[in-house]
């Protein structure tokens, strides 16, 4: 099933969560909103669902409009951050639920109810557990279950709220994963809200970043990270260097750094670089086009070295993976040179503070 959402808008009181919002979800697709609190992406979802109405637009769902269908009418199942399921009732009968309370024409026979909930307990692969009690689950397992009896009511199409939100790192790493693998089982089309950008990047075919109401960019996982469309975008998908400075006929003159600048050719004004700290060249010798700094701290990190570099009174975040930082280490107190690789310069009039992030 395809969505189409069409100038949304929502407001609670004088804070406008939503401003305007159009979107596309291919049927079949798994989209990811990602965003910080309060952008709108929860707000988007419950009106999807029809847990919540929007002040404007329209809601299409396979070319169909379904603005003013009630939630039981669009056939959505929705999985939610603490799982929701009823604490009296066995696994079994968690999954069962739905099918349970249909109304008695649409209600399956016994054996069918029983074959289907099985089917989905083998595919979440927790068949083991159907006379268990929520109470007696862990988190992920819970959160499993969760999504089975979203998916026993054959919803055409599925929403999840930030569902891997409260579980430790270990376990949301592995069921983001499995979620991915169930999805190119099942192709459910499929929107789910997070705000951790390294899950949206890891499972969805495409994710639409919000900020405060609206729309920064909708891309690919590559698109987004490769390319963000505008400061926030930047800032918000990882940790970032800012330097600033000024531009002037496609060159950027930032952080005592001359860099090309060519999106600005014929444009002059102040200027933010903003650069990856995997994109910063390190050396122990003088490079062309580089600054010295003063080696502030090394910090491994699992594959990857952190170093924090100092550079006049300033700091320069700067990433290595283990094997080049092995063919040149450095330690706290020790001179290099620095030098960006690759870098995207805005104008400082489109540019907002980032929270993650070095400035110079």
């Amino acid at each position: 099933m395809s969505i189409e959402i069409r100038n949304v808008s929502k407001r609670f009181g004088n804070f406008v969560a939503l401003d305007n919002v159009n979107l596309n979800v291919d049927s079949g697709e798994l989209v990811a909103l990602l965003g910080p609190s309060g952008c709108g992406k929860t707000t988007l979802l419950r009106i999807i669902a029809g847990l919540e109405a929007a002040d404007e637009g329209s809601i299409l769902f396979h070319g169909e409009d379904t603005t003013d269908r009630h939630v039981r009418e669009r056939q959505v199942g929705f999985v939610f951050q603490h799982y929701a399921l009823f604490r009296h009732m066995t696994v079994f009968e968690n999954v069962a639920f739905g099918l349970r309370v249909r109304p008695r024409k649409q209600r399956p026979g016994e054996a069918d109810i029983r074959k289907k909930v099985t089917t989905l307990l083998e595919l979440v692969q927790l068949g083991w557990l159907a006379d268990r009690y929520p109470s007696q689950l862990s988190g992920g397992q819970r959160q499993r279950i969760a999504l089975a009896r979203a998916l026993a009511v054959e919803p055409k199409l599925l929403l999840l709220d930030e569902p891997f939100g409260a579980l430790d790192a270990k376990v949301r790493k592995d069921l983001r994963r499995w979620l991915r693998q169930l999805h190119d089982e099942l192709h459910v089309t499929s929107v789910f809200v997070t705000h951790d950008q390294e899950e949206a990047l890891e499972v969805a075919d495409r994710i639409v970043v919000l900020n405060r109401g609206h729309i920064e960019q909708i891309g690919t996982p590559d698109e987004v990270y490769q390319a963000p469309a505008s400061p926030f975008v930047y800032s918000f998908l990882g940790n970032v260097n800012l330097f600033h400075g000024r531009v002037d006929e496609g060159w950027a003159e930032v952080g005592g750094l001359r860099l090309e600048a060519a999106e600005h050719e014929g444009v002059s004004g102040e200027a933010v670089a903003y650069v990856r700290p995997h994109d910063i060249e390190l050396s122990r010798s003088a490079l062309p086009d580089a600054r010295q700094a003063v080696v502030d701290d090394v910090r491994p990190l699992g594959g990857l070295v952190r170093l924090v570099l100092r550079h006049e009174q300033s700091l320069v975040e700067v990433e290595l993976s283990r094997e080049r930082y092995a063919l040149e280490p450095v330690l706290a107190g020790d001179d290099v040179w620095f030098r960006p690789r690759q870098a995207r310069v805005f104008l400082q009039e489109n540019t907002t503070a980032a929270e993650s992030s070095y400035s110079i």
